[in-house]
């Protein structure tokens, strides 16, 4: 009976031997990038409705085309609209009352490309006719401490000592137009009657005139 024997090449090659399959590792969770990564996404959200809300209270609002002169008669030409965001505090006049201010006067010096505000048209202008601007220092202590304001009915009263040949006289009767603190005086410009304007001038110059503030009930 013959004997096989078996024999075993030597290849050379390395011997592999079973084993476990290694695990890839796991990636490592981080809670904090999450939560800013969240945020991040809230906080655009909240920026897009904000830029979204805005653009739907833009409105159309009236602004200055041509500059207008104070006093001057406002034409279609000077005025225009635009659409912009505005700030509700911001004093604004509508696209639609566009058409009322034609034929209005500037009260004060329209800039070409500013918004209009309501306060800046009147329907006449200062001094009308047969009226006039007269500033008038007065000193303190004789003027009352009570802030005048525009509008306010007062009399201009000739102080001091007058020759003794001269009668006293007579107050003037004003309306405040505009008042200007100073160091040592405050200038009151105020609206009087033509006829009355040079005598309130020359009282004027002398710096001796006292203020007298009247009712403000209308």
């Amino acid at each position: 009976m013959t004997a096989v024997t078996e024999k075993r090449v030597d290849t050379g090659a390395p011997t592999v031997e079973n084993g476990p399959v290694p695990r890839s590792p796991k990636l490592s969770r981080r809670p904090f990038l999450v939560v800013v990564a969240a945020l991040l996404v809230v906080a655009g959200a909240m920026a897009g409705g904000l830029l979204w809300s805005s653009a739907t209270k833009a409105g159309e609002v009236v602004m200055v085309r041509h500059s207008v002169a104070r006093g001057t008669v406002i034409t279609a030409q000077d005025l225009g609209t635009i659409r912009v965001g505005v700030d509700p505090s911001l004093s604004t006049v509508s696209a639609d009352q566009l058409g009322s201010l034609v034929g209005r006067r500037a009260s004060v010096d329209l800039t070409a490309g500013t918004l209009l505000a309501a306060s800046q048209v009147s329907e006449t202008v200062v001094p009308g006719p047969g009226e006039s601007v007269v500033g008038v220092p007065i000193s303190p202590g004789l003027m009352p401490v009570e802030p005048l304001a525009s509008g306010d009915a007062v009399r201009l009263v000739r102080s001091g000592e007058l020759p003794s040949d001269a009668s006293s006289p007579d107050p003037v009767s004003a309306k405040v137009l505009r008042v200007t603190p100073g160091d040592t005086q405050t200038v009151v410009d105020v609206v009087v009657s033509a006829d009355k304007a040079v005598q309130l001038a020359e009282w004027a110059g002398s710096g001796k005139i006292a203020l007298v503030l009247d009712s403000r009930a209308r």
